[in-house]
């Protein structure tokens, strides 16, 4: 696990658009999981930008969505598919073909999540996962209590989880109850994750999920297992480290430590 303490949001931005290029730059049919929310945000109008600016084509990307409410159609304002077409694929020469997205009112539930398992195993896996990190330190919507060796499938969504997502809906009762999400197993499928988190009222999810103990009941501590893992956030969202220096430190000289890092 790498931390990444930054300034700001946009430095958080920087660092993780900087990866992800470096990335495609090795490997043009990259394999990108995309989260949804708030923090990811300025990730994405920071790759469109290289897009724009004829440093990164995406005719060879391929994306899946990590995850989507239940009920919700593809051109509902509040769906993921929504989200992320307004955002990132409508911006950039991504191939429909190459978009995979949960649905929102999938014919069979339980096919429908098989099926997105495979495609994603028979296109090579996910080199990339986005995630951002809830306050309850869920990871996609595996809520805490989900089993660390999970796959995509329906969720309950938490009491908590449903009031963080009110203020994208006019009324609370309209937000809805269950989801379709990637599994904490499938995230960890992925050969490098990057999670996001800013702002203070990350901070506790943030210091559970690096210096706690791995615990379903902070499902991205489970992060910690991963081998390839950087977690890139600000200075407020790291506020309750207790190791903050050692991990500044120890970005500042990866070169010497990275044997032990990777």
């Amino acid at each position: 696990m790498e931390v990444i303490i930054t300034s700001n949001y946009e430095e958080i931005c920087e660092k993780a658009t900087r990866i992800i290029h470096q990335a495609w730059k090795r490997k043009n049919n990259l394999v990108l999981g995309l989260a949804t929310g708030k923090t990811p945000l300025g990730v994405y109008k920071k790759i469109v930008e290289l897009y724009e600016n004829g440093e990164m084509d995406f005719s060879q990307v391929v994306a899946f969505t990590l995850d989507e409410y239940l009920g919700l159609e593809e051109n509902h304002p509040q769906s993921f598919a929504y989200y992320m077409e307004k955002n990132f694929y409508q911006h950039t020469n991504i191939k429909e073909e190459n978009i995979f997205r949960l649905e929102g009112k999938p014919e069979n539930i339980k096919t429908h999540c098989q099926e997105y398992e495979e495609k994603i195993k028979n296109l090579g896996g996910i080199d990339i996962q986005i995630l951002g990190i809830g306050r309850n330190g869920h990871i996609g919507f595996n809520e805490p209590s989900s089993s660390l060796a999970s796959r995509t499938r329906v969720k309950t969504l938490t009491r908590e989880t449903i009031g963080d997502n009110a203020r994208f809906f006019k009324n609370r009762e309209d937000v809805p109850r269950f989801c379709l999400t990637m599994g904490i197993g499938t995230v960890m499928d992925a050969k490098m994750i990057i999670l996001l988190a800013s702002g203070k009222n990350k901070s506790e999810a943030v210091f559970k999920s690096i210096e706690g103990p791995v615990t379903a009941m902070v499902p991205a501590s489970v992060l910690q297992l991963h081998p390839q893992v950087k977690i890139i956030i600000d200075e407020e969202a790291s506020s309750l480290l207790t190791r903050k220096e050692y991990y500044k430190w120890v970005y500042q000289n990866k070169e010497k430590v990275k044997d032990f890092l990777e």
